[in-house]
């Protein structure tokens, strides 16, 4: 059974950082792609960033890129989302996602989905 989940959300002052985690389980991470998704309240749900073998590693909001650094750790099923410098505008509820084997940027072609974690950039 495919389970995501994610965790390491929390409150955080401006400028401060966070690392989420997505412990991956019942499917093989070394041939999916793991994409990182948040969502504003009252906003669409956005991608973020992507991990796959077969893309690399791929950042979409111009906002995050050198800020937030996605990895992998194969041997633990993990993907981690390293988020530095946060913003505001950062806050939101963030998610991660499967699909395979290409990543994507549009939330409704990954099929499976973790609850999320709240992150809150607020001083």
């Amino acid at each position: 059974q495919v389970q995501l989940v994610e965790s390491g959300g929390g409150l955080v002052q401006p400028g401060g950082s966070l690392r989420l985690s997505c412990a991956a389980s019942g499917f093989n991470l070394e041939y999916s792609a793991i994409g990182w998704f948040r969502q504003a309240p009252g906003k669409e749900r956005e991608g973020v960033s992507c991990i796959s073998k077969k893309d690399g590693i791929l950042y979409w909001p111009d906002s995050v890129k050198g800020r937030f650094t996605i990895s992998r750790d194969s041997a633990k099923s993990t993907v981690y989302l390293q988020m530095d410098s946060l913003k505001p505008e950062d806050t939101a509820v963030y998610y991660c996602a499967l699909r395979t084997p290409y990543c994507s940027n549009i939330p409704q072609s990954y099929v499976n989905w973790g609850k999320g974690t709240q992150v809150t950039v607020s001083s």
